[in-house]
């Protein structure tokens, strides 16, 4: 797939994650690189999902020292369920293995200081 490829590669992208052996090795690789982690958990369903996407996919350009994942929670629902999440878009935050901060909710602002916050530790 030319998604994991260019994230291989560093690429500054948002990677969808469609298995749990790809949530495994995505998290796996940022922790063993250190790397900060923001996962957006969306439904394909949920309007302000849709509208917070390219959001987060700009992001994504402007930090490409993060890993930006993205899992669908009806297609994943055992790791929505891992880290809690009862609300559409929920943003973690997340470094080597350890949350540190979500924003719950199509808050664009929030997400933007939070990431600009975390992406500075």
């Amino acid at each position: 797939m030319a998604a994991a490829a260019g994230a291989a590669a560093g690429a500054a992208e948002v990677i969808a994650i469609h298995s749990l052996e790809e949530w495994t090795i995505q998290i796996e690789e940022a922790n063993n690189a250190k790397k900060l982690v923001v996962i957006d958990f969306t439904a394909s369903w949920c309007p302000p999902c849709r509208a917070m996407a390219p959001i987060f996919a700009d992001l994504a350009k402007k930090f490409p020292h993060v890993a930006f994942l993205k899992v669908d929670v009806d297609e994943l629902k055992p790791i929505a369920e891992q880290f809690s999440v009862e609300a559409m878009p929920t943003f973690l935050f997340m470094k080597e293995g350890d949350v540190r901060d979500r924003v719950v909710g199509a808050m664009k602002d929030d997400l933007t200081a939070k990431l600009g916050l975390h992406a500075a530790q």
